[in-house]
């Protein structure tokens, strides 16, 4: 469980670099314990990949790593990498290519068009590929990001108790970030039936897996859902 560790890590140092290496790690490690490869010969893609953090821990493990966002944010060590750029709302996956691995790590919850995404995201698995996708659901005590817990109280009058308090804030309701369920995120994925389930966990401690299995309250006591997704 690496909650605590994370939580003191912010504590101390905000969300520094290493804080969010800690959550690649340990997300690595997890995809270990289900029988991913992870290593040379594997091709993976960083999908919303931000400054490029996760797709550089699994380049360092050997794999050979691209990297896709609206925009090229990648840290200097990564500027080598190759770097596609694609709207997660609009654009078609297909066009990015086909990966043994795809990571979507913190992405999901910033997509006004969620379905569209996992309608698309099977073009981008080559045969026996794996996307692992992790999101922070609104539910849990971390939904409204910085304005938590006040997203308790709804994505309008949440922002706004925060915001007479005189704190500032980069996340917007229905604008960059969007609300979202579990229970409703599994729904569209065995609807669309082009993705299958291998595996469910409560992202900073797997070890408690079957808390996804029980609805309503995994909405609230998952901190962070991941799901290990296999094309059909």
């Amino acid at each position: 469980m690496i909650l605590p560790q994370l939580l003191w890590r912010f504590a101390k140092h905000r969300d520094d670099p290493v804080f969010y290496r800690m959550q690649a790690e340990d997300a690595i490690r997890w995809l270990g314990t289900q029988g991913v490869p992870v290593g040379a010969g594997v091709s993976a893609l960083d999908l919303g990949c931000g400054h490029g953090v996760f797709g550089g821990e699994l380049r360092r493990r050997g794999c050979s790593v691209t990297f896709a966002d609206e925009s090229n944010q990648l840290n200097p060590e990564f500027r080598d990498a190759p770097f596609r750029t694609v709207n997660l709302d609009r654009d078609d996956l297909g066009t990015l290519g086909r990966y043994d691995l795809v990571i979507c790590s913190n992405v999901f919850e910033h997509l006004s068009q969620p379905r569209h995404f996992l309608g698309g995201a099977h073009r981008l698995l080559k045969p026996g590929g794996r996307l692992y996708l992790s999101w922070t659901n609104w539910l849990s005590p971390w939904g409204g990001h910085e304005f938590s817990p006040w997203h308790y109280l709804g994505p309008r009058l949440g922002p706004r108790i925060h915001d007479a308090l005189g704190k500032s804030r980069f996340h917007r309701p229905g604008v960059n970030l969007f609300v979202t369920h579990i229970g409703r995120t599994l729904r569209w994925i065995r609807e669309d039936g082009s993705l299958g389930i291998e595996r469910r966990a409560p992202r900073y401690y797997t070890e408690l897996g079957p808390l996804l299995a029980v609805p309503v309250v995994r909405e609230f006591l998952a901190w962070n859902c991941a799901l290990l997704l296999r094309a059909k």
